[in-house]
């Protein structure tokens, strides 16, 4: 490691954690603000909702499948070093999607160079932040960073929301290159640590393994709602290959093909670590538990989180027709709660076990679930789902940072920066997997229920129920990104147009309470994950555990 650097007081103390929660901030924005900004999007550049899709898709797949590798740059050639390119990358990429003229500009600046830029960033955030502090500091440290990566998440529509509406969604993303400015300036402030006892070479074949595997595993997931988790959707071309519709879906095959990677990926990593050569990744990384029931608690957080981020939006948009600002004021009560019990878990850790805040929060979480799954009607307003909001930020703010300190606390500081790229790799791949599951979920049960709606209605009249189901099956991307079903017509008696909206509100309800009833399912299991974790308030082990790289 570097040399340690002169104890630090007051400000400059807490200015690399500022810092890094900045850079932490902005990551996480930009896709939520990308998300509430769509329709304008669309309507500049002229194009569609499927191309935007990709776009979407592209900034996931390029997190998941290179933040291990920005980790490991980061500890054998400097995390700081890593966060400052990370920094200047990202700018390139956010001015580069601020003056885009279309879609393929788009995915070259947001997708491409922000990803990789992203990546870089991401790692560097949790790795720096655990060298630069220890013990209560550190505690107090991940609370805070903690809260502003739930508080970013959660603010995010109504940031997005209010540049676009009164500004530009272009300025969304001009902001970011100004914030990087002051990553880069700010950087000189954060003691620099790299592992000095490795040699700095790229384990290359890894990089592509992982890479690669990542890659097509998320890619996978992502496409459910477009080819289903079974059976193919729809007829669809790749590569110049056709896949007819009801032919066994791409999805599984993509899964198993990811999943076969990833394990050759693990074999090599094990021949580098016996030959006495730097792998990307040390498997004894996983033998220690404390780290790897935490990044498995990490994952299924996420994959649950998505179920309120991705399903509430669509009810609110599509059921109370709130736009992208009053959806983000909606949900403010949790973004408050998450940010005051995020840092508060640091305060009461000091006399509650990690574990038990942990345990607590999930609870929370789990009677979020349950109050906003019976809060959800027609008629809700968001006043109404403001208790179980309440509930779920501050559950989500408790354990939040206190899940990614354990995890982080598990490693030695050599080990920060390849152990921060695996966590981080493992909650992007937990949010994928949730919003392809609640996705998948939610659009099932809404096109089933609509489908069904329209068929036992006594109003609309039989004649008209094929042509009103065929127009349903061609709702499935808006519906995903929360506009809602739109299938009347403006020439459609008003009877009729009353009784399809009042089907459309309904089954948009039914499918919300599905959705969330999965999400909790996935907290249960993160519950009963917990009780792996270690009962000692002191998580902080200082042990390098992959020591035999």
């Amino acid at each position: 490691m570097e040399n340690k650097q002169p104890q630090k007081t007051g400000f400059l103390k807490w200015l690399p954690l500022v810092i890094l929660s900045l850079a932490l901030t902005i990551i996480i924005l930009d896709t939520t603000i990308l998300n509430v900004s769509l329709r304008a999007i669309i309507n500049d550049l002229h194009t569609d909702i499927q191309s935007m899709q990709w776009v979407i898709t592209a900034y996931s797949l390029m997190l998941a499948a290179f933040t291990i590798t920005g980790g490991r740059l980061g500890d054998l050639f400097g995390r700081k070093k890593m966060f400052i390119s990370g920094a200047i990358i990202f700018a390139v990429g956010s001015f580069i999607t601020s003056i885009s003229p279309n879609v393929g500009f788009m995915i070259l600046g947001e997708a491409i160079i922000e990803g990789i830029g992203a990546a870089l960033m991401l790692p560097a955030t949790t790795s720096l932040l655990v060298s630069n502090y220890k013990g209560r500091d550190r505690q107090v440290g991940f609370g805070i960073w903690g809260g502003i990566a739930g508080g970013a998440a959660a603010l995010g529509p109504v940031v997005g929301g209010w540049l676009t509406t009164y500004f530009s969604w272009r300025w969304a993303f001009r902001i970011n290159v100004v914030v990087a400015i002051l990553l880069v300036l700010g950087a000189t402030f954060i003691a620099e640590v790299r592992d000095k006892e490795e040699k700095p070479t790229i384990d290359i074949i890894g990089i592509l393994l992982s890479a690669f595997g990542m890659f097509v595993l998320v890619f996978g997931f992502i496409k459910t709602s477009a080819y289903g988790w079974l059976t193919m959707k729809q007829d669809t071309t790749i590569l110049g290959f056709k896949y007819a519709q009801n032919q066994i879906s791409l999805v599984p095959i993509f899964i198993v093909i990811g999943l076969i990677i990833l394990g050759i990926f693990a074999l090599w990593e094990n021949y580098m670590t016996n030959k006495g050569r730097t792998p990307l990744v040390s498997l004894k990384l996983f033998n220690n538990s404390q780290f790897t029931f935490g990044i498995l608690i990490t994952a299924i957080l996420a994959l649950g989180q998505s179920g309120v981020m991705f399903a509430i939006p669509v009810f609110l948009q599509g059921v109370r027709h709130l736009n992208a600002l009053d959806t983000g004021f909606a949900m403010l009560p949790m973004t408050v709660t998450l940010l005051i019990a995020s840092p508060m878990s640091a305060v009461i850790s000091k006399n509650i076990a990690p574990k038990r805040i942990i345990q607590a929060g999930l609870i929370l979480n789990i009677l979020a679930f349950i109050v906003l799954r019976a809060s959800i009607s027609v008629n809700a307003t968001a006043l109404s789902l403001a208790p179980g909001f309440i509930l779920f930020g501050a559950g989500f703010g408790l354990m939040l940072s206190q899940i990614s300190n354990i995890a982080m606390s598990a490693v030695s500081v050599e080990e920060s920066g390849e152990a921060s790229g695996v966590n981080g790799t493992m909650r992007q791949v937990g949010s994928t997997l949730g919003s392809a599951i609640m996705g998948a979920v939610l659009i099932s049960v809404l096109t089933s229920h609509l489908v069904s709606g329209v068929n036992t209605s006594n109003i609309i009249p039989n004649n008209a129920k094929p042509t009103l189901s065929k127009m349903i099956s061609s709702q499935t991307s808006n519906i995903e990104f929360g506009t809602g079903a739109n299938v009347a017509s403006n020439t459609m008696p008003v009877q009729i147009g009353q009784e399809i909206t009042r089907i459309s509100q309904q089954a948009t309800v039914d499918a919300n309470k599905a959705t969330l009833l999965i999400g909790l399912a996935f907290v249960v299991i993160a519950l009963l994950l917990s009780t792996k974790l270690p009962k000692s308030k002191d998580i902080e082990t200082g042990k390098s555990v992959a020591s035999g790289h």
